[in-house]
């Protein structure tokens, strides 16, 4: 029997996949958390691949960094002390319709505090700059977590956003356990050619 995937591993899945055919791709990991996409992204992009990295949290920053030190991949990554709906400011306009992945893994920082969370409101401006800086062929993977105050409410906007984008453009998916409470879900957003 085929085992499923994890939320994580199916949005790792997803990004592999996006990046296959591109030998210098540029990615945004959108929620740095304790670091471990910033290192699986360091790690796929290749030596002339680009990851670029946002959170608000300097615990985030610290974590994220230090982690790719101690494994050798710090130079291939650009991170920002600032939140992802402040995209456009700091990655480079010359990236624009040149992201190959981007990933949201939405919530709290794990083992942080569980007071900081994403927010709609910055969530959906961040998924629109992906959406308009995406390459063709390109994905966005939006892990949801519902299990704490406010998730609901966020996955609910982000589902919504994302089941609007125009059809011709973009293919939507959105992923999800039915039988376990609180489960993790993610959506997948791939840019048509």
């Amino acid at each position: 029997m085929m085992k499923t995937l994890s939320t994580l591993q199916s949005a790792k899945y997803h990004v592999k996949r996006a990046l296959q055919e591109h030998s210098h791709p540029t990615v945004v990991d959108a929620t740095l958390g304790n670091g471990y996409d910033t290192l699986f992204l360091a790690k796929e992009v290749g030596t002339q691949g680009k990851v670029f990295g946002f959170d608000i949290q300097s615990l985030a920053i610290k974590k994220t960094t230090q982690r790719l030190q101690q494994e050798g991949f710090l130079e291939r990554v650009t991170l920002f002390h600032v939140g992802h709906e402040y995209w456009e400011a700091f990655i480079p306009h010359g990236y624009k319709n040149q992201i190959n992945a981007v990933m949201f893994n939405l919530g709290y920082l794990p083992h942080g505090d569980e007071t900081i969370i994403t927010s709609p409101e910055t969530t959906l401006q961040a998924m629109e700059h992906a959406c308009q800086w995406l390459a063709p062929r390109g994905v966005i993977t939006i892990a949801l977590y519902v299990g704490h105050e406010g998730g609901q409410n966020e996955a609910n906007h982000v589902v919504n956003f994302a089941s609007q984008l125009p059809s011709n453009q973009f293919q939507v998916t959105w992923t999800q356990t039915l039988n376990r409470t609180h489960a993790p879900s993610l959506v997948v957003i791939e840019k048509r050619k």
